[in-house]
This record gives structure tokens, sequence and C-alpha cells, in this order.
């Protein structure tokens, strides 16, 4: 008996892609002919169709004008024009519902292996029997698809619910499944997998197939698996991120310390070429004997130390004078700046002093240059005689 993996999970529900009214690049234009619609009517219509009577039972209950539905229920709903693609209310009810079914996987089941009619006859006789035994998931779309990788089904659905307050027919989920024997509660549309899962097994191992353990996506799972799911998800993500900055962190180090060892090789002297040489006892007391090439690489190895330990030495007696020069420099600074400071303010005062000299100086030539002008003045003149009594007497009178 053949074993092959079931798929069952929740599409996107995009009736564009799934009447091929859009031909994705993975469908084969060639196999499009061998899709198998089984149903196929507007949304619109469909929707006109469950709830037309029902909105107008509920309008005519009403005594208030502004709690009647003007418009069509599914526009009461979606706040639009009915479209091929999925929408959600405000309170999360969605215009409908798809289950994607698939059986096998390409490398076993593909649509051009041997087995591809064996699984696509599984999936029409599912088909089949799928609206009689879901009667509250009213189907308006489905389709087999052959033009792609693996045989699979499109089953798309209005979910129907009766009521007793409000709108007695409603697009309604958790009301529909309570109402085909699934019960209420967040594991109710499990439930409901769980045992379209059951039908689709029995009709595989009626044709020879081992069904295996569908694989889990998010429309497979319960919310309180997919939430769990979700926090490991998150809680992995988080724990890789700070794995990736440790790495990177560790890489850093790595980097340096081995930038360090390679430093370090070049400069050590071979000790593993060292341990490989093998010496001799001789008879004459405690020498002994070397392999010429032995002695050549010890040689080497030991004129390479005597170069390292020179080297050494001189960059110590380098590093020791220029350490040595640098303290003396930085005396010699600390030395200026305290000279420095010492000058700074009687270099003032000399400025101050010279300046008044050199004024006094100025008014000396001056009183000079007039003196002289005066004495010519009195020579010219013929004064010279009067000028001398003048100051003879001035002086005879000072001394009185």
């Amino acid at each position: 008996m053949k074993e092959k993996r079931i798929s069952f999970c929740q599409g996107k529900g995009s009736l564009t892609h799934n009447n091929r009214l859009f031909i994705a690049d993975n469908v084969d234009r060639s196999h499009i002919k061998d899709n198998i619609t089984f149903i196929r009517e507007d949304i619109g219509y469909v929707y006109e169709h469950l709830f037309a009577e029902s909105t107008r039972r509920y309008n005519a209950r009403q005594k208030r004008n502004d709690r009647k539905i003007h418009c069509s229920y599914y526009e009461s709903l979606f706040h639009r024009k009915p479209t091929n693609s999925v929408v959600t209310a405000a309170d999360k009810r969605k215009s409908f519902y798809e289950d994607v079914v698939q059986i096998g996987r390409k490398e076993d089941s593909g649509v051009d292996t041997e087995d591809a009619q064996l699984v696509a006859t599984c999936l029409k006789e599912y088909m089949a029997g799928y609206q009689q035994r879901n009667p509250n998931f009213v189907v308006f779309n489905a389709v087999l698809h052959m033009d792609e990788a693996t045989p699979h089904l499109h089953i798309d659905y209005i979910p129907v619910g009766h009521y007793k307050r409000g709108q007695d027919t409603q697009n309604g989920i958790a009301q529909a499944l309570k109402e085909m024997g699934f019960g209420s509660g967040k594991d109710a549309i499990a439930r409901w997998r769980k045992s379209e899962i059951e039908v689709l097994n029995q009709i595989c191992f009626a044709h020879g197939i081992r069904p295996l353990e569908p694989e889990k996506s998010r429309g497979s799972m319960s919310i309180k698996e997919y939430k769990e799911a979700r926090q490991e998800a998150d809680k992995l993500k988080a724990e890789n991120v700070q794995l990736k900055s440790e790495n990177e962190g560790i890489s850093r180090e790595l980097a340096t310390t081995k930038a360090m060892l390679e430093k370090a090789n070049k400069k050590k002297v071979q000790l593993v070429d060292i341990e490989n040489i093998v010496v001799k006892p001789t008879i004459f007391g405690n020498r002994v004997t070397l392999d010429k090439n032995d002695y050549d690489k010890l040689q080497a190895l030991a004129e390479k130390e005597v170069v390292s330990v020179k080297q050494t030495r001189k960059l110590t007696a380098t590093n020791q004078q220029l350490s040595k020069e640098n303290a003396e420099l930085k005396s010699t600074i600390n030395q200026q700046a305290a000279e420095l400071a010492e000058y700074k303010k009687p270099a003032t005062i000399s400025v101050k002093t010279l300046m008044k000299s050199a004024k006094e100086t100025s008014e000396k030539e001056r009183l000079r240059s007039d003196l002289q002008k005066a004495k010519s003045f009195i020579s010219a003149n013929g004064l010279t005689e009067e000028f001398h009594k003048y100051k003879s007497n001035t002086k005879n009178h000072e001394l009185e």
C-alpha cells in the first residue's frame, strides 16, 4: 500500500486565481484543460439567495428606520460591493472561507507522475460528499487543479448560521459549526477538520493509499496550538538574534587572537623542529652525536635565537634611552614653563618703566632744543651781555 502525506489547510481565498481569471507563473497552461470545476457561482448572487429574505424579515420587524438595512446584506457587513477575494468585516467575519486539500507531494503524486490520476480520483470522491456532510457550509466555488505541481482542491464556502435575535440567518462560522454538531468554542473548527480528514483517510484506504499524518499549518492548528507555536517561534527568533550578536563578538575575538598567534609564531623558535632532532650518545663522556641535517638545523635555530636576543637587547636599550631623554625633556619643559611664569610679571614692569623713561627723555630733548633756539635768538640780536647781567642778577636774588 502506498503512503502519501495529506494536506488540509485554510487557503487565501482568491476566486480570480482558482477560476484562472489570472494565470500565475507556476501554472502549466497546457494542463489548464485538465482542471475540473465542480461548482462556480457568483458570490453576490449567492449572498442574495442566502440572506435577502432574512434581511427583509429583519427590516419588517424594525420600528425605527435607522435600524433597518438599506443595502444588500453583503454591503451591510463589508461596506463594499461583492468581490472575488476574501474580505474581513469589523467583527472578524469573512466574506467566504477556503480549504485547500491535497494528497501526496510533487515527488510521489505530481501531475506528471503515474499516481496523479489516483489522487485526483480520491479528491473527486471527497468533494462529491462535501456539501452533504457540511450543510451549513454553502459551497459556491470548488475546483480541482491539475495544472500546478500536484493535484489539489480549492473549496470556497459561506458559513450559514441561524439566530433567534437580530437577523435570523447570517454569515456565522461558529454558529454553523455548532449546528453541524461540532460544538462551540475555539476547538470547534479543529474538531470539524479532524472529522473531514478522517473521511479523506477512508477514501485513500479504499484506493490503496495509506495516508500519513497531515502536515500542520496555521489553518489546521487550534488557537492554543498556534499561539504556543508562535510564542516558541518568537522566542527562538530572539535567541537567534542574541546568538548572532554573540557570534559576531566571538568572531572578532577569534580574529584578534589569530592575528596575535600569527605574530607570535613568526617570532618564537620552532620548538617542534628541535624536538624532532635525534640525539645519540657517544663513548666520549657526556658528548652526543647529531646528523648533519639536524646539526645544521640546530645551528640555524641557535643563530636565529642569538639574533633575536641581540635585537631584544638593542630595542630594550633604545627604549631605555628614549625614556631617559623623554624624562629630561619633560624636566626641561617644566623648568622653562616655571621661568616663563616668573618673567611674565617683571617684563610688564620693565615695559612701563621704559615708556616713562622714554617720555622723560623726549621732554628733555624738547627743552634743550628750545634753549638752543633762545641762545641763538639772543646772540643774533646782540643781547648776550644783557642776558648775562640778567642771569647774574637772578642768581644773586636766589641766594639772598
